[in-house]
């Protein structure tokens, strides 16, 4: 039994607020700043440690004393392997600035390299070690599984061999005291010529406007003073909704008690390395002689908001939401139940919707970046994140792709809801140690957004998703429905657990590495699009108009491809950052002014439909209004998103089932591929609806996409399923989608095209023009047309029924070149297929001979497997069968 001395002492906290030393600036707040910083925890510390590296003029306000927050508390675990690759690189920064900053300060910035180890009790999550050992290959990290009795002999000999299956051992691991690596960041950034200033609370933000009616930042006021700057970093951790909200800026940032335990004396721990059980959801961080143990909670207690004076704070720790680590840490270190409790920790913490934090520029006030809600993870993240800010705010843009921490990610619909935050935020926090299956999919926060199908498609037993607020068809069951039911908290808080457990169900089909136990009905959808037609549900894509003076200089500026083409050409093009790097890809149509309905507006002079894809929809949008602001144009976005419905008819038998209601010529003459036309669909009573359709294709067929107004959405498609009645047309959903988009060869944005890939790199020069007019990131294109790149995306497909899911790493003749940024089974051509960029090992240019010329495997769970390589898709690669032609 463990031995309670439930003693609430405060020892760490004085130790670690004694230890911090204060490099505040004595002198008055200065008139300007580049850059101003509000708060003094690790992640305003590490923005002015990279911002003064660069030269920037930057001065850090901080309300009390540095780290007088979250910071001081924090555990300060540094792990190097995370199932994301972006991730692996921000944390391999943060630990090569922990080990390189004492020589350049002088002071010691609290790193211990112990190691660290990952306990599996169960083949699944043995299978989650070795994705994450596999994909550390290809970043050069050190891991290795281990049998239990390995772990005993060679690790850490103090846990129970028996309590636990296997372990992952990750040497590179370590722990960070918090107080002395603020005080090493903050003695560089001053002497670098950044200034610090404590006991300084911010006010209000200064708000002005440009001369285009945009809100910007002007200053910021204090009580001892105004400083003027146009870019703020909100640095306040859990207190950054409340900094904003007066400016009716909203952040989805839920405060929640975290806490940990520390043990008393343990000699034989001292040396050994961190342990997360991600099974039994906690960590053990090793203190000296001490275990420092804490975990993730399925009933955290939620805080309405920490007070503005809450510095050096604790709560009292609450045994009985914590009692739910303690039985664990004793079946797997039977010696922690004998030590007893010397101290406990329990402090706030932010935590956000999908436990990633808040980061970047914010569209709502030009000038405002985030760097908050890091979900207790702030320690690891530091470096590498306050490096990719450095970076955003002196270059437009990070130099990795930080979409997943990126602010627009949320819509403000999102952003406003705070009830969705708390919902998604307890299930983010209760689920972190969670197996991370491809296909999982959260129960909290859902039916946030339906479009005009969703009801009828439910009924018709769609299995939904969601992505971006939105509810979209993953696949559609046989036998039966499956609706998403209000979330229940797990039976905590007094809510009453569900008993419709369905859709729980259909999820549990995907939580495995092997093929999911929905793979046939996926394979029955992807078949019947090849083969037949089928119909998808796009509505969820962002949809916006560009119209204006300066319409047509806009989306020059913007957009890379020739838009010098009639009305109704549709074009596929891509956006980019000033680096070259694909912001967005997307289709977009020239119009003429129309009627006034909301799928043909009436406007002055010629226009542009814009379609991309939903899940980065609110980013697109401020990407584009971004470039719009930069220039100065006059020209105005109109989103649609909400207003539109879409439904994209897809298949050989596509044209003919339209064909029966609409007498518009469909003919490959009147109607070729990449076209739009204005159309009247008929209905079942003799009504008429007026629909934009965009002859177009996302999985590489004859297909069609109707765009049309919300109030006309369900007659369409009840029209339009009543005419395919004779076809057998189907439903089908994103999965087959992104299968049958994966085996076309087409791009998803996010996973194998990223803002740090150039269409260049990504097979896709074609989209970018060669005449004089300038696009944005033209520069960075032209140099690599000359010059060649140093990376190259191929295709990569396998002879074994195994399945692949990305992050898989790829050998080119026995070296690592490269990971897979996506991994599909092809159901057509009946294979795994993978995307990947392949470097090379030297500094030379890749080009075709290097590529070919290799001998290429894919490792999956530990094994290599034979892989051929393509430059394209082997699937229909002269692109018939968007012509309509299908004969062999």
């Amino acid at each position: 039994m463990l031995r309670f001395k439930r003693k609430f002492i405060d020892c760490i906290k004085i130790q670690r607020k004694q230890f911090v030393r204060c490099f505040s600036t004595p002198t008055s707040l200065p008139e300007y700043a580049d850059v101003v910083i509000i708060g003094g925890g690790v992640a305003g510390c590490s923005t002015l440690y990279q911002l003064t590296k660069r030269n920037v003029n930057a001065v850090l306000l901080e309300r009390g004393q540095l780290t007088c927050g979250t910071t001081w508390h924090t555990a300060g675990l540094v792990w190097r392997l995370r199932p994301n690759d972006v991730e692996i690189q921000l944390l391999a920064t943060t630990r090569e600035l922990l080990m390189s900053l004492e020589s350049e300060t002088g002071l010691n910035s609290g790193w211990i390299n112990n190691g660290g180890l990952f306990i599996s009790h169960s083949p699944q999550r043995t299978n989650e070690y070795r994705r994450l050992q596999t994909l550390g290959k290809s970043f050069g990290i050190e891991s290795r599984i281990l049998s239990p009795l390995e772990v005993q002999k060679e690790v850490f000999p103090l846990l129970d061999p028996k309590s636990f299956e296997n372990a992952l051992f990750s040497p590179g691991d370590g722990v960070v005291d918090p107080a002395m690596l603020c005080t090493a960041l903050t003695r560089a950034a001053t002497s670098n010529g950044g200034r610090v200033f404590e006991n300084c609370a911010v006010d209000e933000l200064i708000v002005g406007k440009t001369f285009l009616g945009d809100r910007e930042i002007r200053g910021v006021k204090t009580q001892n003073g105004i400083i003027k700057t146009n870019t703020v970093v909100n640095a306040t951790g859990v207190w950054g909704k409340d900094l904003l909200e007066p400016l009716d800026i909203h952040l989805p940032l839920v405060p929640m008690r975290h806490a940990y335990v520390v043990s008393e004396a343990i000699k034989e721990v001292q040396g050994m390395p961190n342990v997360r059980d991600h099974d039994y959801s906690l960590y053990f961080r090793i203190q000296g002689q001490s275990i420092q143990m804490g975990g993730y909670e399925n009933n955290p207690i939620l805080l309405d908001k920490v007070p503005a004076d809450f510095q050096f704070g604790l709560y009292d720790l609450d045994y009985s939401v914590f009692d739910t680590h303690i039985e664990g840490a004793v079946k797997l270190c039977p010696t922690f139940g004998q030590a007893g409790i010397k101290s406990t920790i329990c402090g706030p913490e932010s935590f956000t919707p999908d436990h990633k934090p808040l980061m970047g520029p914010d569209p709502i006030l030009s000038g405002l970046f985030h760097s908050c809600g890091y979900n207790s993870a702030g320690m690891m993240l530091s470096a590498g994140c306050a490096k990719q800010l450095a970076s955003w705010i002196i270059h437009d843009r990070p130099d990795l792709h930080l979409f997943a921490y990126d602010i627009r990610r949320f819509t403000p619909r999102q952003r406003k809801a705070y009830t969705w935050a708390i919902e998604r935020s307890h299930e983010a926090y209760a689920k972190n140690y969670s197996i991370v299956f491809p296909n999982d999919q959260p129960l909290a926060g859902r039916n946030f957004i339906q479009d005009p199908f969703h009801k009828i498609l439910v009924n018709y037993g769609a299995v939904m998703e969601e992505k971006s607020g939105f509810e979209r068809p993953g696949y559609y069951i046989h036998d039966g429905i499956a609706p998403v039911q209000k979330y229940d908290y797990y039976g905590y808080y007094g809510r009453e657990k569900n008993k419709n457990t369905c859709y729980a169900e259909k999820l549990a089909g995907d939580y495995k590495f092997e093929f999911s136990d929905h793979h046939d009905l996926i394979s029955e959808e992807a078949h019947s699009c090849r083969e037949n037609a089928v119909v998808f549900n796009l509505s969820y894509f962002c949809k916006v108009f560009i119209t204006g003076s300066q319409a047509e200089e806009a989306a020059k500026w913007i957009f890379t491809a020739d838009l010098n083409k009639p009305f109704n050409k549709t074009i596929y093009t891509c956006a980019l950052n000033n680096r070259g790097g694909v912001e967005i890809d997307l289709t977009v149509t020239g119009i003429e002014s129309g009627v006034g309905e909301l799928h043909d507006p009436i406007f002055k002079g010629r226009g542009y439909y814009a379609v991309c894809g939903g899940a980065s929809s609110y980013h697109s949008i401020a990407h584009m209004q971004e470039a719009i602001r930069e220039k100065g144009f006059r020209a105005k976005l109109c989103d649609v998103t909400h207003e539109l419905g879409i439904l994209s008819l897809q298949g050989p038998k596509s044209r003919d089932i339209l064909s029966l209601i609409t007498d518009y010529d469909l003919s490959n003459e009147n109607m070729p591929p990449n076209s739009a036309a204005i159309m009247k669909i008929k209905g079942l009573k003799g009504e008429v609806f007026n629909v934009r359709v965009l002859r177009v294709s996302f999985v590489g067929e004859l297909g069609f996409e109707l765009h049309i107004p919300k109030e006309s959405c369900a007659h369409v498609y009840n029209i339009l399923m009543h005419a395919g009645g004779s076809f057998n047309l189907k439903n089908a959903g994103y999965r087959s989608l992104y299968s049958l988009s994966s085996e076309k060869g087409y791009h998803l944005w996010g996973f194998d095209l990223r803002s740090d890939d150039t269409p260049i790199e990504a097979n896709l020069g074609f989209v970018c023009r060669k005449d004089a007019v300038s696009y944005k990131g033209k520069e960075v294109i032209l140099e690599q047309q000359r010059n060649g790149t140093q990376k190259r995306l191929v295709y990569l497909t396998l002879k074994e029924k195994i399945p692949l899911w990305g992050l898989e790493a790829v050998y080119r003749n026995n070296k690592i070149v490269g990971h897979l940024r996506r991994g599909e089974f092809a159901y057509i051509l009946d294979c795994s297929l993978g995307q990947c960029y392949i470097k090379r090992t030297d500094s030379k240019a890749i080009d075709i001979d290097y590529i070919m010329s290799g001998k290429y495997q894919i490792e999956v769970m530990g094994k290599l497997y034979d892989a051929d390589i393509h430059l394209r898709s082997p699937f229909d690669p002269k692109g018939r069968r968007i012509l309509g032609e299908y004969k062999s």
